[in-house]
């Protein structure tokens, strides 16, 4: 012990009182009486609350009192009684100080032994006998030292409490400050352009090359309503319709030099959903869903929070050979397309079969080094505003595969592509330190 403190009990320094509880013609919500503090409910955030009064008191509380819950799952939790006279029940102790304490230094003591007191609580109904109270020790400073004590711990709880309350703002800060991150991103205000980048127009001319291999070879099939977006020569961006040509009207914004515009379906490999591999009808009657493991995983958008390790469904050897076409192998991007739409996430290489399950988009490029920037863009502010432009519904926004190949996708250079990522990273890395410590 510091010099001048002592050990003792807190039977030395406080008067305990026990409550007592009333049967139900004993008290009223008509304000006939006392204030009747019932349990852990009537405490909150430190202030009492009353809404039951009795004419027939038995236990009394005064101001100044520690009330602290010693029955029911509200064990532990404390509040000043602010109340000249009120009758406590049996989940309550009233625990009043001598002169030898001062009620503040009392609270922070019982706080700091809190979880000692808690772990004795024992019954069916967990309980505090008065005894584990009176009975503890207790290190007793000076009463001097008393009030700087507690003068110092309530300006570190002020400044705790604000941050507490303050949590959910700093959380909507840093989401916006990520969404802000992302637009800058993809307008090309993130990272500067380099003239000497291979501009977007040879990206997107390699990706149509890649597309039409991939077709010669049988591993994917030409799309016939594809939405095609081209610069003109006179600069601007037009769209095939059909045997036409139209410009494109309301593009978002500006792009800078070396960057295209061009449709999410021209940019991908393939974009599809489960029912691209046939009817519902067909679906319900041929796949069978597993919640134990079987054959393959049906991965959900929902099974990322999991990291696709618990609350999985699976379906057998037919099914996955009649989802053919919605199969993943690792890397595809998965799109919630109905209710919360725009989560967008990564699908890892489980090295197993997996395949999409329903109310979800894949989209597979044909390089993963093309993959990252859009998934990005995908969680942008124009990429939202994107996917609600083709969404359907109120209650619940829905759309489809055909009109998500439609959507302006911004391309920048490759390499300013890898830029743009590695530094969208470095900085949500940092943001989300941050909201872990305040976590």
């Amino acid at each position: 012990m510091p010099d001048g403190w002592a050990w003792c009990r807190y039977s030395d320094v406080i008067e305990l009182y026990s409550g007592q509880d009333l049967t139900p013609e004993q008290y009223n919500d008509a304000n006939d009486g006392i204030p009747y503090i019932t349990g852990a409910s009537n405490l909150e955030h430190g202030k009492v609350i009353i809404n039951r009064w009795t004419p027939t008191p038995t236990t009394h509380a005064t101001t100044g009192d520690l009330l602290l819950t010693v029955k029911g799952s509200g064990v532990g939790k404390m509040a000043f009684c602010d109340i000249a006279d009120a009758h406590i029940a049996r989940q309550i102790m009233a625990l009043r100080c001598t002169g030898a304490i001062k009620p503040q230094y009392l609270y922070i003591a019982i706080s700091a032994m809190l979880r000692n007191i808690i772990s004795q609580a024992n019954g069916i109904i967990p309980g505090i006998r008065r005894e584990i109270v009176l009975e503890a020790l207790l290190p007793l400073p000076p009463f001097s030292e008393q009030e700087r004590i507690c003068e110092k711990v309530n300006c570190s709880l002020f400044v705790v409490d604000t941050i507490d309350n303050d949590k959910d703002g700093l959380f909507e800060c840093i989401q916006n400050i990520k969404s802000k991150i992302l637009d800058l991103a993809i307008r090309g205000k993130l990272v500067p352009q380099d003239p000497n980048d291979e501009p977007a127009s040879v990206l997107l001319e390699r990706i149509k090359v890649e597309k039409e291999e991939l077709i010669k070879q049988g591993k994917i099939k030409r799309d016939k309503k594809e939405s095609v977006i081209f610069k003109g020569e006179d600069n601007s961006y037009y769209r095939i319709v059909g045997k036409s040509a139209e410009e494109c009207e309301n593009l978002p914004f500006d792009l800078p030099q070396g960057w295209q515009w061009t449709s999410l379906g021209q940019y991908s490999e393939k974009v599809t959903d489960q029912v691209a591999s046939g009817s519902f009808a067909s679906l319900r009657a041929n796949v069978v869903s597993f919640k134990e493991p079987d054959y393959a995983i049906m991965v959900k958008t929902a099974d990322f929070s999991n990291n696709l390790t618990k609350n999985l469904t699976y379906t057998d050897k037919h099914g996955y050979e009649f989802l053919e076409n919605s199969n993943l192998f690792g890397g595809e991007l998965i799109l919630s397309n109905i209710g919360s739409i725009g989560k967008v996430f990564i699908v890892p290489d489980l090295k197993r079969k997996m395949t999409l399950a329903p109310n979800s988009v894949m989209i597979r490029l044909t390089n993963d080094e093309y993959r990252d920037y859009l998934y990005y863009f995908l969680q942008s502010p124009t990429g939202y505003k994107e996917l609600k432009a083709i969404s359907t519904g109120v209650a619940m926004l829905k759309f489809n595969k055909t009109d998500l190949k439609t959507i302006y996708l911004p391309v920048p250079p490759l390499a300013e592509q890898k830029r743009i990522v590695e530094t969208i990273e470095t900085i949500f890395t940092r943001l989300d330190e941050i909201a872990n410590s305040i976590a």
